[in-house]
């Protein structure tokens, strides 16, 4: 983990008086953490039908690398991995019609994969995805 390491130093009259030391952890620490497992994730479930750059595969699975559709909608991208995802959908102007079987992930794996592939290939999310945002999701699908 990458932390940011601060020093306060309080002098009076050439005295060292008092030295402090502390770690500050940023929300892109966190989410350097959640895009590593999340490239686990990614290339046990999704690789297959997504590739290696999120490239996907012309006229048969839409791309995940500067998508428009997978950066439109956090929630929507939450419930296609929950529940899966069939029929027409356009992405980059393309149009796919193929079967995405649900995931069988839970909400923190959920999460860890939105982060990577919403922030790698040209993709880059205003906020991270948490696995309390997916919860939430989830629990209003039932």
């Amino acid at each position: 983990m990458n932390t940011k390491k601060m020093t306060l130093l309080a002098l009076f009259g050439g005295f060292l008086l008092a030295s402090f030391s502390f770690k500050s952890v940023d929300q892109s620490d966190a989410l350097k953490k959640s895009m590593a497992a999340g490239k686990t994730t990614y290339d046990a479930v999704c690789l297959a039908c997504h590739m290696d750059k999120g490239q996907g595969i012309p006229n048969v699975f839409p791309p995940l690398a500067k998508s428009d559709y997978l950066m439109k909608d956090v929630d929507r991208n939450i419930k296609n991995l929950i529940q899966g995802l069939s029929g027409e959908i356009t992405v980059n102007g393309k149009k796919y019609n193929q079967v995405m079987p649900a995931s069988g992930l839970d909400d923190e794996d959920i999460a860890n994969v939105l982060n990577y592939v919403m922030n790698s290939w040209g993709n880059k999310a205003e906020k991270m995805v948490t696995k309390e945002q997916v919860a939430k999701v989830r629990a209003s699908l039932k």
